[in-house]
Parts: C-alpha cells; structure tokens; sequence
C-alpha cells in the first residue's frame, strides 16, 4: 500500500518516554443489532505489522489475514463490547465510550498513552490524544480498527446462526433490505437494539 498509516507518532511518544502508546478504535455504532466492539493495541516498535490500513479501506479478506499479523505481533491486544440491552440503557456515544474503557482496561500492559480515533474519546487514566481519521493516519490505531471490525464481524457471523432470518451474517446488522424485511415479518430478536428504530417505532 502506498500511503497509509504510519508509527511516526507512536515512536515520538516512545521517545519522549510515553511508553506503552495504545491505538483504541470502535466499530458498530450504526447498526440496528449486535454489540458495539472497541479494541485496543499496543503494537511492537521491532515487530511492526504489514499492510496495515483503516479497516473500511480493506477487503475481508486483507481485514483477516492483518488481524493475524496483528495479533501475532502485538505487544498487547484486547477486545470489548457491550450489548444491545447495555446500548438501549446507555444510548450508543456513552456505549461506544464505555467499550473503549473495556478494551483499554483490559490489556495485558498499561498503557501510558492512548491515541483514540474520532474526536469524542473518554477519559482514561493515562494521557489521551483523539485523531480524526486516526485509522488512516496512524498505526496502531489502524490496528485497533481492524481488530474491532474483524472481531464484531465474527460475533454477528455466530449470531447469524442463531437468528438466521436477519442475514447478519451479510449485513452483521446494519439495515440492509433483507434485514428491513425480516424486522417486519418477524420483529426483532434479542441481539436488536430496541432503542433504534424502526424497533424503537413499534415495529
């Protein structure tokens, strides 16, 4: 890949003796069913995965075999969601929020620096930088991306086998139209987010 992401900003941090440096990103915010997922990834600066890119920019295909690079390679990695049932108590900034709290919290190193994607990061116990755009411009919070796509993909895939009608394992439950047309001939399923509509509409 030509231009992409880079470890330039985690190295500065790493001189400047910020070290461990985490990339936190979040995937699921928009769909009508499943979990918000967040991921957190602290990569190797001697071991620094290949081909690395915002997960939206890869196939599945390139999205799976990075995530093996990744988890092969990571110094720490860590994964966390919260469910539907969490999402309509919360509402979905304040569970997007809360997953990357979850991933960050749940890794095997603490970090001392944590750079987030988007412009709305929670406050952590370390230090904290947002990027717009972070997944494209910045490494290990690409690798986070795609970690957290990769894994919440996954999760819809097994849940398609227990609500097949939906198509999650297509749609990993954003409204597609056979997803739309499911809602209205079966109404949802416990892996729905009641609080969005149309579910929230009494549909």
């Amino acid at each position: 890949m030509s231009a992409g992401p880079d470890f330039r900003l985690e190295g500065r941090l790493r001189r400047q003796g910020l070290w461990p440096v985490a990339g936190v990103d979040e995937v699921g915010r928009g769909p009508l069913a499943g979990p918000v997922a967040a991921a957190a990834v602290i990569l190797d600066p001697k071991r620094l995965p290949v081909d690395l890119d915002d997960s939206k920019a890869l196939t599945q295909k390139q999205r799976e075999e990075a995530f093996e690079r990744i988890m092969a390679q990571a110094i720490a990695v860590s994964v966390a969601f919260v469910t539907p049932a969490e999402i309509d108590v919360m509402n979905i900034r304040r569970a997007s929020l809360a997953a990357m709290m979850r991933a960050v919290a749940g890794l095997s190193h603490a970090p001392s620096y944590v750079l987030v994607d988007g412009s709305d990061p929670p406050s952590f116990d370390c230090p904290c930088r947002a990027i717009v755009k972070g997944d494209a411009s910045t490494l290990s919070i690409a690798a986070a991306s795609i970690v957290a796509k990769v894994s919440r993909d996954a999760m819809m895939r097994r849940l398609a086998a227990h609500f097949p009608q939906y198509g999650f394992e297509t749609n990993v439950g954003y409204a597609a139209p056979r997803h739309l047309d499911a809602l209205r001939d079966h109404g949802p399923s416990p892996a729905h987010r009641l609080s969005f509509s149309p579910m929230r509409d009494g549909r």
